[in-house]
């Protein structure tokens, strides 16, 4: 038998399908995941179901895969994921040739639909399709928040935070396998503990992972900015292994909008995180995310968001143009009364002013020397990242070959010589 698996949506997503794909091998199956061409008994589907353009690429991705089953490229379609799990009974009547569909956290009902026996014994393993050196880590499902504008909640349920013993064995297993950065994933790292062990165990958690040996850096991804976790800056202080990165997702500035959003915290909440975070780390990356065009966003709240930007200078910054999801607080109750038009203005607007900032950052860094983790070699550059860039969606540091030999996976230090808006040049420094 051989299954093909195609991943969409986000890095939660692909370490189910890396632990699905371990599954499989360990009973003698051939996988393969994100082919470029899909030939297989069986294609299974990752699906994502969060915004409108994850969804639509979910549904044509299952329309592509019907298409190669009449052709004879596949013999079956799975289908398993976000979007299976929000609109299963929506999809089923209208696709009658997908043979099955899974929700989230079924992994053990696919491995025996496919006549093989699930084994929990290696639950904590996976077969890593990022580069070895780097892995994502799950430490929770789920998100307890509510904002009004977000379906995560009803796609995959209250935060449900994993046994600290799992999440310790699973990153041992990945060191003993070669990994140097772990990339800690949740929907809400501030909230890791409190359903498990009634108070926030984030800090505890990474205490112990920096002491797993072979463990080099510790990247966290999306700390909700409500009840940020006590003692984490510390923490990043005193713990080389932690690297100065943050990602904390702020959406927005106004206190009329944050309500409306349901975010729990206020504008003068965001202005103390983010003072206490520049004074006790000076030099740590903040990367975050804005929402622009939801319900009610005037033209004040938006110059308000514009202003804060600016003031704020985050080294790392995304945005998205609101879309309207039913079953949330916010498609249901509110008219969507913000053009597309002024909402792609505002989206260009805030890239613009971000591309300027990334750019005033990135010459400041000329001259001064960083550490590197070399992720890959890309014509004549190693390509490599400091602690302040995480995989996929950061800038990354370009390294001539000429200036020395450096393996992917290795750490060198390196002199910044040269920038652009986005990525940074160096040469390495010779012991």
């Amino acid at each position: 038998m051989r299954v093909d698996i195609i991943n969409l949506g986000c890095s939660k997503n692909l370490v189910d399908s890396e632990k699905l794909l371990s599954q499989l091998r360990a009973q003698g199956i051939k996988t393969r995941l994100d082919p470029g061409r899909v030939n297989a008994d069986v294609l299974i589907i990752n699906t994502c179901g969060f915004i409108l353009d994850a969804k639509e690429e979910s549904v044509n991705t299952i329309l592509q895969a019907i298409e190669a089953k009449k052709n004879g490229q596949i013999t079956k379609i799975y289908a398993m994921g976000c979007l299976i799990q929000r609109y299963r009974n929506e999809l089923v009547p209208e696709m009658p040739e997908v043979d099955a569909w899974f929700g989230i956290e079924q992994i053990p009902d696919i491995v025996t639909s496919l006549n093989l026996a699930f084994h929990p014994e290696i639950l904590n393993q996976r077969v890593s399709s990022t580069p070895p050196h780097y892995a994502y880590l799950k430490v929770s499902e789920g998100c307890s928040r509510n904002c009004s504008f977000c379906a995560i909640p009803d796609i995959r349920g209250k935060h449900v935070s994993r046994k600290m013993e799992d999440i310790l064995e699973e990153a041992s297993w990945l060191a003993k396998k070669g990994v140097r950065e772990l990339l800690l994933i949740a929907q809400d790292l501030s909230y890791y503990g409190r359903d498990l062990y009634r108070k926030s165990m984030l800090v505890p958690l990474l205490t112990r992972l920096s002491r797993i040996e072979g463990i080099t850096w510790i990247r966290l991804h999306y700390a909700y900015p409500e009840s940020f976790p006590s003692g984490l800056l510390d923490l990043m202080q005193s713990n080389d292994k932690i690297c100065n990165y943050l990602d904390i997702p702020f959406q927005h500035i106004s206190d009329r909008m944050l309500k409306m959003m349901n975010r729990g915290y206020s504008k003068a909440d965001t202005y103390n995180l983010i003072r206490e975070i520049r004074v006790k780390i000076p030099d740590a990356a903040i990367r975050t995310t804005f929402l622009v065009g939801h319900p009610g966003e005037t033209g004040e709240d938006f110059m308000e968001l514009l202003d804060f930007i600016r003031e704020a200078r985050f080294e790392r910054l995304g945005v998205f143009t609101y879309s309207p999801e039913e079953g949330t607080r916010s498609g249901d109750l509110f008219p969507d009364d913000v053009s597309e038009e002024i909402k792609q203005e505002r989206y260009s607007r805030i890239m613009e002013l971000q591309q300027q900032i990334s750019a005033d950052i990135n010459h400041s860094r000329i001259g001064q020397e960083f550490q590197v983790i070399i992720d890959r070699v890309d014509g004549e550059f190693h390509v490599g990242r400091s602690q302040f860039d995480s995989p996929e969606v950061d800038q990354e540091i370009l390294i001539p070959l000429s200036s020395g030999k450096a393996n992917p996976g290795e750490f060198h230090q390196v002199i910044i010589t040269k920038a652009d808006d986005y990525d940074l040049y160096a040469n390495l420094i010779l012991s």
